[in-house]
């Protein structure tokens, strides 16, 4: 006779796969969920209980409080919140329809070294920030600037240390930066759409609309928020270029660390520092499931 086969059964030799192939994930995970908790965890779990907390200086007993929060929504405070928003967002709007102008012309563009220097110079610029930063614009666009002395920037109202000047240098690694999340996306837009479109007499505008748009607002989204949460958490620059005299969020944490308005408010900057954090979750939670949603449409 012949020898017959019985089938496995669903949740037998598949099953046990499927099983054992989860320990090892987790397993090999852990360096990784280790790190993040060490880095990471530590650190806002000490702003978090800093922010909640005030010590006696009499006895030295801790205590709970929301006064640190409720300082942290008030008056400058709220207003150095207020200021690293609408900084953050003007310049992610900015930065991102640049930066995906810039992009387009880079992918369609048939030239592969126009192409390979632009994502070059991208990836360099993106990365370009800080005190460097600050210094490179100072002696170009400054006061005594060469720029401000040649094209008399200064008779024009121009001033690099205002909340204008602030976005233009804040706009020199987030334009880079937009051109590098979204021209992969761009390139995701199959040439089979556009001819299927054109061959059922659609314009241009048309497939803008109805596929183009539609097929990139993840990635397009996504983008924003990145460039929001980049802006967001800068210090270097706008402290090196700006000082006090623009009203972030940021700077405000560094002058309640140091003591150099008050002191005393160690605890403050901690919640404000929390704010951030959570005002920055906010901001990943969103871009998150926005890349995943944009990297099934462009398979």
């Amino acid at each position: 006779m012949p020898a017959t086969t019985t089938p496995h059964p669903k949740g037998t030799a598949g099953g046990h796969r499927r099983r054992r192939r989860g320990p090892r994930t987790w397993l090999a995970a852990l360096p990784l969920l280790a790190f993040t908790g060490l880095c990471f965890g530590i650190p806002l779990g000490a702003i978090a209980f800093g922010a909640v907390t005030r010590t006696d200086p009499a006895t030295g007993a801790v205590q709970p409080t929301g006064e640190h929060l409720a300082r942290s929504l008030q008056g400058p405070y709220l207003g150095s919140l207020i200021g690293s928003v609408q900084l953050s967002a003007l310049t992610a709007l900015v930065g991102g329809l640049l930066g995906v102008l810039i992009a387009q012309a880079v992918v369609t563009s048939r030239s592969t070294t126009l192409r390979s220097a632009a994502l070059t110079a991208s990836g360099v610029l993106a990365n370009f920030g800080g005190v460097p930063l600050a210094f490179a614009f100072i002696a170009t666009v400054g006061i005594s600037g060469v720029v401000t002395q040649l094209a008399d920037l200064g008779g024009l109202g121009w001033s690099l240390y205002s909340f204008t000047g602030l976005t233009v240098v804040y706009l020199y690694f987030l334009i880079p930066l937009m051109v590098l999340v979204i021209a992969p996306a761009l390139d995701g837009l199959r040439p089979q759409w556009r001819e299927a479109a054109q061959n059922n007499g659609a314009t241009a505008g048309q497939f803008w609309r109805h596929v183009g748009l539609p097929v990139l607002a993840p990635s397009l989204l996504g983008g924003f928020v990145l460039l929001f949460g980049t802006a967001f958490a800068a210090h270097a620059t706008a402290a090196a270029l700006v000082g006090g005299s623009v009203p972030l969020v940021t700077l405000k944490i560094a002058d309640a660390l140091s003591g150099n308005v008050l002191t005393g408010q160690e605890n403050v900057a901690l919640a404000l520092g929390l704010d951030m954090i959570l005002i920055a979750g906010l901001v990943m939670a969103v871009y998150l499931p926005l890349q995943r949603r944009s990297a099934r449409w462009l398979r």
